[in-house]
């Protein structure tokens, strides 16, 4: 019988001997669960039957299904995002090389991302999203947890701040926590209501449920986060073409993907003049055109001109707005 076995089937054999051996495990166990299993299907390995259950529409308009079904789309990818960014981060002798080709990976995320987003500027109707909306209060695209977490994982908190306070926290002597940074976040001043200046439930929810894990992970991360990696390196491995894939990261997430959400908000939100609130009351002409927020993850990369200038003339031309 043995005669019929090819040397590479043998040779196979032998390494499966050899590797369980020296686990300490029963090779011919592992061989009767393959001869027992059945082939894999490509709807099980990717669960298919599970994924197309999850677009449940909360109203009868047919668009409301493009809707959740692009947002769980969005999801899977910032998943892949952070994927990339945990492997830069846990890396334990990185190199620029290895940052690079992480980096161009998150880009490419971000392409895709970033060029289907016509799906939802164009690809509703106005009136129909205008009503299902109603019954998604008071949940927000605010709420995404994971591109927060993508933030945490890219840069340092005080980058991430409120630009009316990043400065004097950056000019400060005093012992400035991660907490103190982090209740100046940027995107709470999204959360305020705009006719009472408080609080919002999408906010108060949203601070309730990710806070610990937020502020967990930007401790972890406070020295390892991808900001400091790069500035970690030695001066060789900051190669050009690394600094232009995190040139490309930064521009591709905080004003590219920014962008099409404030043209998407400008497109379903605005009428005749008037801006109609966006769900549970978030104040979205304050918290997504880039130029009011000039969020960098690597500051060092720009010059002052381009962080002056971070964003402007896409939101100066086409929202009119100064």
């Amino acid at each position: 019988m043995s005669e019929d076995i090819s040397p590479e089937i043998a040779q196979r054999i032998k390494l499966l001997e050899d590797k369980f051996k020296n686990s300490g495990q029963d090779m011919l166990s592992y061989l009767d669960g393959l001869l027992y299993d059945t082939y894999t299907t490509y709807w099980d390995y990717i669960r298919l039957d599970t994924l197309l259950s999850l677009q449940v529409p909360s109203t009868e308009f047919p668009d409301e299904m493009i809707f959740i079904g692009y947002h769980q789309i969005t999801e899977l990818y910032f998943k892949l995002i952070i994927h990339e960014q945990k492997q830069i981060i846990e890396s334990e002798h990185l190199t620029g090389a290895f940052f690079q080709e992480k980096a161009l990976r998150i880009n490419r995320y971000f392409n895709v991302l970033i060029s289907s987003f016509e799906v939802m500027i164009k690809g509703m109707d106005r009136d129909q999203f205008l009503k299902f909306r109603m019954s998604l209060l008071p949940a927000s695209g605010f709420q995404s947890a994971q591109f927060r977490m993508i933030e945490f994982y890219s840069t340092d908190v005080l980058n991430l701040t409120h630009p009316s306070v990043r400065s004097r926290f950056r000019e400060s002597d005093k012992n400035i926590t991660q907490t103190d940074l982090y209740e100046n976040i940027y995107w709470k001043k999204g959360g305020i209501d705009m006719d009472t200046g408080e609080k919002t439930l999408t906010l108060k929810q949203f601070e309730k449920r990710y806070t610990p894990r937020f502020l967990r992970i930007a401790k972890e991360v406070e020295n390892t986060n991808l900001n400091k990696c790069y500035l970690s390196l030695s001066k060789e491995e900051q190669t050009d073409a690394l600094k232009d894939a995190l040139r490309t990261l930064d521009q591709n997430t905080n004003i590219n993907w920014k962008l099409m959400h404030t043209g998407a908000a400008h497109r379903y939100l605005r009428k005749e003049g008037d801006v109609v609130k966006a769900t549970g009351s978030t104040n979205w002409k304050e918290f997504l055109p880039p130029s009011f927020q000039k969020i960098s993850f690597f500051p060092t990369l720009w010059t002052d001109i381009e962080h002056e200038e971070w964003g402007k003339q896409w939101v100066n031309h086409v929202l009119n707005t100064k």
